[in-house]
């Protein structure tokens, strides 16, 4: 099981993205367009650091939903590897199956 100060952190940093995603997406999408001047896209680039740097959406880390490890994550389950092997061995997981040859 993870320190639960690991995944409070964690909690925080997606309320952060959530919170400036918005205003990311409008800065970027500012850059893209090709009017404008050096000048302003420097300027907007400095905007686009202003905010927290845990806002930003890599510094967001998946984990499992069960022991909160870090590592070894499926995208599909939201599971790490040990525990979607016990899961699977229990059939707890429909359409998942263990493979044998």
């Amino acid at each position: 099981m993870a320190k639960k100060s690991l995944i409070q952190r964690e909690y925080k940093r997606q309320k952060l993205e959530e919170k400036y995603r918005l205003i990311r997406r409008s800065l970027k999408n500012k850059i893209k367009v090709s009017s404008l001047s050096i000048k302003e896209t420097r300027e907007i680039q400095r905007k686009l650091q202003s905010p927290p740097r845990n806002s930003a959406p890599t510094r967001l880390h998946r984990r499992c939903l069960f022991t909160g490890r870090p590592r070894a994550n499926y995208r599909d389950f939201g599971l790490s590897g040990r525990i979607l092997r016990k899961m699977v061995h229990a059939c707890l997981l429909p359409g998942a199956t263990k493979s044998s040859w």
